[in-house]
């Protein structure tokens, strides 16, 4: 991508323009090159130079050329006199110098006063002209070369999960199955596996890292890797499954189009994630809650000897699980189950080693035949930033196009802070593009800003019709579960507000409205508090002003969720954004 970049913006700042050198050609006479024998040795090729830099001194005066011209013409003798020697040398053609003898100092002798003013001026002058050409001709070659974006719909897969569940050992399988990894960097991994005594981490490897993640065999930040099928492109998002990481795992989980929920089958994990305060509900309920509407079940560790593919332990763990989602909002034709091995890969890529009961698809086949969520590739564009930085002296962001098309050139504004910019170039795994879609993950080149003000939060947005920015709005909250020491909500409740990829402190301003979810129909108006497994109505405060829409206006920016001591605390959905004041 460096290059293209390069190429893109005219040479990299670092690079010395090619007209440089040409301070070389104001020195015909090559005086300073060497000793020259012919002039005494290095008193001669002093004296000589002393000789050039008085002709440039004199430059002004217009002395330059007669005494270019004179020591051209010295050396045009010395060629004669070799001329003559080898003349001599070669008696048969000794008659036929003379004639061009006369006319050569003639005809030369112009020549060499005109060449010292070519290298002063005329050497650099067309190379500049060269360089003007080429920068000219830089866009319009590459517009010519920049590539239409892949067909074939793109999909961002997040993997979530209880801790030690599996999910990037799983991550890790897929990509060397489908030849993302080579085998000489297994090979490596499963060394440095083997060495700190966690052999069957080295798939893990591929997506953990950081010597962090390494050492604890646990993910900390969300890892980035791509695959392709036939019909499909993905981007697969290792979340971390450890409560600690859950901000990590929210982060990951709001640029995602299909959810990945990896379940461990062996006795105990599963109970343990599944109960209470277990990250297996809460990634469940985060995921709905963040946007994802397709989730496949994975049933992983199906090859352990506890379990040894038993059907009885996988129809026990669907029939747990099934009710959870239910009540979470998945509806049946938005979850799908199977059964796996992330680490020997049986069902992932092909149907190998599963046994006769299960007659679904294997994990990549189901995947290739999920259809891409609708999007909105003509409204205004949107694209919640994930971090801007420098990249060889080139301004860049990163971040997924949530909604509208964004090409080289185009005007944007950083919401909230107002800052307009341009878009200079479109990249889509290092290619430049000639645009890009909705639903791409994108990086884009960017001028007329610094990587300052491309803040993780914050949301680029068509000049002509920007994003909303408030600090306060109304909304649904579905209050799930609520910390012992503070069991109900009231107003003046604070907890910190996810939305996208942005976080803030918030503060629940009112309360209008509430029911239970058992019984939707008794509704209380203006209720004091509320309590877990209740919907309410209410207003919302924010500490700083934060880039948000409805959720009927752009979906991704009108979901959010609560998070207190550590816990997600209620989900909820933008309903009503204050008026603007468009008079003042």
């Amino acid at each position: 991508s460096s290059a293209c970049i390069i190429r893109i913006g005219g040479r990299s700042p670092g690079c010395r323009p090619a007209a440089e050198p040409a301070f070389s050609s104001t020195r015909p006479v090559q005086c300073c090159c060497g000793p020259d024998p012919a002039l005494g040795g290095m008193g001669g090729v002093a004296n000589k130079c002393s000789d050039v830099s008085n002709a440039r001194n004199m430059a002004g005066s217009g002395a330059l050329k007669p005494l270019e011209a004179s020591s051209s013409e010295d050396e045009d003798d010395d060629e004669e006199e070799e001329e003559d020697e080898e003349e001599e040398d070669e008696p048969a053609k000794a008659p036929e110098p003379p004639a061009p003898k006369a006319p050569e100092p003639v005809v030369e002798a112009p020549p060499p006063a005109k060449e010292p003013a070519k290298p002063a001026a005329s050497p650099a002058a067309p190379e500049a002209e060269e360089e003007e050409e080429e920068e000219g001709e830089v866009p319009e070659r590459k517009e010519g070369e920049l590539k239409i974006p892949d067909p074939r719909p793109h999909l961002n897969v997040v993997f979530i999960g209880h801790v030690d569940a599996g999910k990037s050992t799983t991550c890790g399988n897929i990509l060397f199955l489908c030849g993302c990894v080579d085998e000489r960097q297994i090979e490596k991994y499963m060394k440095e596996a083997k060495e700190k005594n966690r052999e069957s981490w080295f798939l893990a490897y591929i997506m953990d890292t950081s010597e962090e993640e390494k050492a604890k065999g646990k993910t900390v930040e969300v890892g980035r890797a791509a695959f392709e099928t036939l019909n499909r492109r993905f981007t697969v998002l290792d979340a971390p499954g450890h409560k600690s990481y859950v901000p990590n795992m929210i982060s990951g989980a709001s640029q995602a189009d299909v959810g990945v929920l990896i379940i461990s089958a062996r006795k105990g994990e599963f109970e343990t994630g599944f109960e209470r305060g277990g990250q297996t509900r809460e990634h469940a309920l985060l995921a709905k809650t963040l946007g994802v509407d397709r989730l496949v079940l994975a049933i992983n560790k199906m090859d352990d000897p506890s379990v040894q593919w038993e059907q009885s332990r996988y129809d026990e763990i669907v029939t747990k699980v099934t009710p959870f989602l239910k009540t979470s909002g998945f509806k049946e034709d938005q979850y799908f189950f199977l059964p796996m091995s992330g680490l020997t890969g049986d069902n992932l890529k092909e149907r190998r080693n599963t046994p006769a009961w299960y007659n679904g698809p294997a994990f990549l086949d189901y995947l290739d035949g999920i259809d891409p969520p609708g999007r909105s590739k003509d409204l205004p564009l949107r694209i919640p930033m994930l971090d801007g930085y420098k990249d060889m002296g080139a301004t860049m962001a990163i971040g997924k196009i949530e909604q509208g098309t964004v090409r080289p050139g185009q005007k944007v504004i950083i919401m909230p802070i107002g800052h307009k910019c341009t878009v200079h170039s479109v990249f889509i795994k290092d290619e430049c593009m000639q645009y890009a879609c909705a639903g791409e993950n994108v990086v884009l080149q960017m001028s007329g800003v610094t990587e300052s003000l491309l803040t993780k939060g914050f949301v680029l947005s068509d000049v002509a019709d920007p994003a909303r920015v408030v600090t306060k709005f109304k909304a649904q909250l579905q209050v799930v579960e609520l910390p012992e020491e503070r069991p109900v909500m009231t107003s003046g409740y604070k907890a910190v507000f996810h939305a996208h990829v942005v976080a803030e402190e918030c503060e629940i301003l009112k309360l209008y409205e509430s029911m239970s979810l058992t019984d939707r129909t008794k509704k209380e108006q203006n209720p004091r508090f509320v309590r877990e497994g209740s919907v309410v109505t209410c207003s919302i405060s924010l500490a700083r002003p934060t880039t948000l829409d409805t959720f009927k206006g752009v979906q991704q920016l009108g979901r959010f969720t609560l998070r207190d001591e550590g816990r997600t605390i209620a989900i909820g959905k933008i309903t009503e954004l204050p008026h603007e004041k468009k008079s003042k």
